[in-house]
C-alpha cells in the first residue's frame, strides 16, 4: 500500500488515546502509583458462589487465542511468460533441496512427481535416473518410477524399468509381483512365464513358486504345474512343500501320484525334526483312502523314529486310529515302548550323554536280543567325543569296556570281544593320550583264554605306543606269577629305558633282586639309579638304598652312602638322620613294620652304643651346626632343629657335662620389628613384629650395639642444641 495507508491507524481515535495516555500529568500519575503501590486488601477469604477452575481459565485462553496462521496467497498464471518464470523458480528450489539433502530419497521422488504433474515426462525420467545413481537399491524409487511409466501407458519403458530393478534387486518379490502382474495385465502370458522363469533362477521362498503354480492352473496347463512342482520340491525340499504337492495330486485324483509323492518324500527327508508333519498327512491319506494297514505301518515307523516330546500329537492320532480301525494289542504296544522312545529323545537331544547310554543299554541288556544290544553299543560308541582331551574320554571308553565285557560274559563270543578291544585299541589316539586300563583289560582277557602269546602281544603293542606305570607293572606281575624272572628283568630294563627318572621302577628292580639274594645285583642297581640326572623322588631312593646296605650289615657302606648324600644336599634332615645312624646299633637300623624304624634310643636295648659311635655322632653334629651357623646361609629354624636333636642324643648318652655344653649353644627367642616394602615401589609402607633367634655369639656383640645407638643419640642432641 501506499504511505498514507501505512500511516492511516495513528491518525485516528487510536492515535488520541495514545496522545492522552502518554501525556505529562498522566505520566505523573504513573510514576505516583508506581512509587507508592497500594496494598491490596481481602475484603471477603469466604469463597465465591460460582468457582473457577484452572482447567477452565486454560481453555478460555486457548479458544480466545487469535489464529496467526495465515494461508500463501494463491498465483494466478495467466500467460506462457509466468507459466515459465514459475517453472523455473520451482525447479531451482527442487534442484537446491537435492543438492542440500542428497541422500533424501522423498525429495527426489516430489521432485519427479512435480515434473510429471507439468507432463515432462523426459525431465522426470531425468530426475528418477539420478536419483537411480543415488540410491539404486531404494525399492519404493524403482515402483515409483515404473508406475510412472505404466500410467502414461509406455509398456516398453515400463518393461525396461522393471528388467534393471529384478536385475539389481533379484531378491525383493515386490518388484517381481509388480512385473509379472503387468504382464499378465497386458494379456501377454508367455512373458510373465518367462518372468517367473527368472525369477526361479534365483530360488525365492514358498510363495514365489505357489504363485508360479497358480498361473499356469489360470490357463488350465496341469502338466508344467506339475513340472514346476518337481522343481519346487528339489529347491525347498521341506514338509510344507511335499505336502502342498501332494495336496495338488490328490485334488486331481491322481491317489497313486499323491502316494508315490509321499513316499518320494518321507525317503528324500529322511527323520528331520519336521517330518512329524509329513508323516500326519501321509497316514490321514491311507485312512482316507481305506488303506488301513498302510496307515498303520506309517504310525509304526514314525512313532519308532521319532522323538518323544515331538511325536506326543501323532501319538494321539494313532490311539484315535487304532479305536477306530484297530484292536487292543496294537494301542498296548505303542505303550509299552514309551521308555525307549524317552531314552531315544534324550539321546538325540545329547547325543554324548553317556549316562544315558548306559541306562538304555542295561534297559535292552535285560529284555533285548544280542542283535539288538549288538546295533545300540554299535550305535554307543559311534559317538565320539568332540575333543582329543582325556577328560572328555574318560566315561566315553567304559561303553566299550562294558561291550567287551558284555561279549565275554553274556554273549559268550570271545571272537567278538577280541574284535572289540582290538578296535578299542585302533580308535584311542595313542599319540594324545592312551588308557592303560584297556590294555590291561584286554591282556587279562588273552590270560582267561589261555593265550599268554596272545596277551604277551598285547602287553608289547602297549609298551611300544603308550608306555605307562601301570601296564609296566600288570605285565611284570603277569610274568611273576609265571615265574618267568628273566622276562621280569628284561621288562625291568625297558621300564627303566623309557622312564630312567622313576625311582619307584628303580625301587621294585632292585627289591626284585634282593628278594632273589641277588646282593651284587641289587647293589648295581642302586649305583646306577643313584647316577641319574633327573629323578622324581631321590628321597626314597637313597633311603631304600641306605636300608638295604644296613640290612646287610654294611655299616661302612651305609657310611659312604651318607657321606655321598650329603655332596648332593645337606637338608637338616639328612644331617639329623646320619647323626641317629652313628650313635645307633646296625640291629636297631634294620627296616621294621612302618612306624617302627625311627624308634631309636627308646626301652631297653640288647647291645648300647659304643664311645666311638658315640664320637661320630657327635662329630655329625658339630658339622651341621657348623654348617648352619654360616652367615651367609640364614638357617637358623634348621641350625634350632639340630640342637635339639643334639641335646636329645647327649641326655641319652651323654653326661650332664655334654648336655650342658649343648644348652649352651641353644638360641634365645626375641621379639623384633622389621619394616614391611611395598612389593611394586619398594618404599616402607609399615613395620611388622616377627619372632628372631638370638645365639650366644651374638649375644656378645649386643653391648657394643648398645654403645653405638647412645653415641648416635647424643651427638644428634648435641647438633640440635647447637642449631637452637
Amino acid at each position: 500500500g501506499t504511505p498514507s495507508d501505512l500511516t492511516a491507524p495513528f491518525d485516528g481515535e487510536g492515535g488520541g488515546a495514545l496522545s492522552r495516555a502518554t501525556g505529562p500529568g498522566a505520566m505523573a500519575d504513573r510514576m505516583g502509583q508506581a512509587k507508592l503501590p497500594r496494598a491490596t486488601r481481602v475484603k471477603s477469604k469466604q469463597a465465591a458462589d460460582r468457582q473457577i477452575t484452572a482447567e477452565q481459565l486454560i481453555r478460555e485462553a486457548k479458544d480466545r487465542q487469535e489464529d496467526d496462521y495465515r494461508a500463501a496467497p494463491r498465483q494466478k498464471i495467466v500467460d506462457q511468460e509466468e507459466l515459465d518464470e514459475y517453472r523455473l523458480g520451482k525447479r531451482k528450489e527442487f534442484e537446491d533441496l537435492v543438492r542440500k539433502v542428497r541422500w533424501n530419497i522423498s525429495a527426489w521422488c516430489k521432485y519427479a512427481k512435480w515434473e510429471d504433474s507439468q507432463n515432462d515426462l523426459a525431465r522426470a525420467r531425468s530426475v528418477y535416473e539420478r536419483a537411480l545413481e543415488v540410491s539404486h537399491r531404494n525399492v519404493t524409487l524403482w515402483l515409483k518410477y515404473a508406475e510412472m511409466e505404466m500410467r502414461h501407458k509406455n509398456v516398453n519403458h515400463a518393461r525396461n524399468v522393471w528388467d534393471r530393478a529384478c536385475t539389481l534387486l533379484p531378491r525383493i518379490d515386490q518388484l517381481w509381483y509388480k512385473y509379472i502382474h503387468m504382464e499378465e495385465m497386458l494379456g501377454n502370458v508367455a512373458g510373465a512365464r518367462q518372468v517367473f522363469e527368472r525369477w526361479m533362477k534365483w530360488e525365492p521362498d514358498h510363495q514365489g513358486w505357489r504363485a508360479y503354480i497358480k498361473m499356469e492352473l489360470r490357463y488350465d496347463e496341469v502338466d508344467r504345474a506339475r513340472g514346476v512342482y518337481e522343481r519346487y520340491v528339489r529347491c525347498h525340499p521341506t514338509v510344507k512343500a511335499w505336502v502342498n504337492y501332494a495336496k495338488f495330486e490328490g485334488k486331481l485324483g491322481e491317489r497313486e501320484r499323491a502316494r508315490q509323492v509321499y513316499e518320494t518324500a518321507v525317503r528324500e527327508l529322511g527323520l528331520d525334526a519336521n517330518t512329524i508333519d509329513l508323516f500326519q498327512k501321509f497316514a490321514q491319506f491311507e485312512e482316507f483312502c481305506k488303506e488301513f494297514d498302510r496307515a498303520r505301518a506309517i504310525y509304526k515307523y514314525a512313532l519308532d523314529n521319532v522323538p518323544r516330546k515331538q511325536a506326543e500329537e501323532l501319538y494321539s492320532d494313532y490311539v484315535r486310529f487304532e479305536k477306530k480301525h484297530g484292536d487292543r494289542n496294537e494301542i498296548e504296544d505303542v505303550i509299552s515302548r514309551k521308555k525307549r522312545f524317552q531314552y531315544e529323545e534324550d539321546l538325540k537331544a545329547n547325543p554324548s550323554a553317556y549316562d544315558t547310554w548306559f541306562d538304555y543299554l542295561r534297559l535292552e541288556e535285560g529284555s533285548g536280543t544280542h542283535d539288538q544290544v549288538r546295533e545300540l553299543y554299535e550305535r554307543a560308541i559311534s559317538n565320539v567325543p568332540p575333543a582329543q582331551e582325556k577328560r572328555f574320554w574318560r566315561r566315553y571308553i567304559y561303553l566299550w569296556i562294558n561291550y567287551a565285557l558284555y561279549e565275554e560274559l553274556e554273549a559268550e563270543d570271545a571272537g567278538r570281544t577280541r574284535e572289540v578291544y582290538q578296535q578299542c585299541l585302533k580308535f584311542i589316539p595313542h599319540r594324545t593320550f592312551s588308557f592303560s586300563k584297556v590294555w590291561i583289560l584286554a591282556a587279562q582277557f588273552e590270560v582267561r583264554q589261555r593265550n599268554l602269546s596272545g596277551a604277551r602281544k598285547t602287553y608289547g603293542r602297549a609298551i611300544g605306543m603308550a608306555p605307562k606305570k601301570k601296564i609296566f607293572d600288570s605285565y611284570i606281575e603277569m610274568e611273576m606269577q609265571l615265574g618267568n624272572v628273566d622276562r621280569c628283568r628284561a621288562l625291568y630294563e625297558k621300564y627303566l629305558e623309557v622312564m630312567p627318572s622313576s625311582c619307584d621302577a628303580w625301587c621294585k628292580f632292585a627289591d626284585l633282586e634282593r628278594n632273589l639274594g641277588e646282593t651284587e645285583r641289587t647293589r648295581a642297581i642302586f649305583e646306577l639309579a643313584v647316577q641319574q640326572q633327573m629323578l622324581d623322588k631321590p628321597e626314597n631312593l637313597w633311603k631304600m638304598y641306605i636300608d638295604f646296605e644296613i640290612g646287610e650289615g654294611e655299616r661302612e657302606r651305609a657310611r659312604d652312602l651318607y657321606e655321598r648324600l650329603m655332596e648332593r644336599t645337606k637338608h637338616v634332615k639328612v644331617w639329623i638322620s646320619f647323626a641317629r645312624f652313628e650313635a645307633v646299633p646296625l640291629h636297631r637300623l634294620q627296616p621294621r613294620e612302618e612306624g617302627e624304624e625311627e624308634e631309636v634310643g627308646g626301652g631297653s636295648e640288647e647291645e648300647g652304643a659304643t664311645y666311638d659311635m658315640q664320637q661320630r655322632a657327635r662329630e655329625i653334629y658339630r658339622r651341621a651346626y657348623k654348617y648352619f651357623r654360616d652367615p651367609n646361609l640364614e638357617a637358623k629354624e634348621e641350625c634350632v632343629m639340630v640342637l635339639e636333636a643334639w641335646k636329645s642324643f647327649e641326655q641319652e648318652n651323654g653326661s650332664s657335662d655334654d648336655v650342658a655344653a649343648v644348652q649352651e649353644k641353644m638360641p634365645r627367642q626375641v621379639k623384633r620389628r622389621r619394616p614391611v616394602r611395598d612389593e611394586h615401589t619398594g618404599e616402607e609402607v609399615g613395620m611388622e613384629e616377627y619372632f628372631d633367634y638370638l645365639f650366644p655369639d651374638e649375644v656378645g656383640a649386643a653391648p657394643l650395639q648398645a654403645l653405638l645407638a647412645a653415641a648416635h643419640k647424643w651427638k644428634k642432641r648435641k647438633v640440635d642444641e647447637e642449631s637452637g
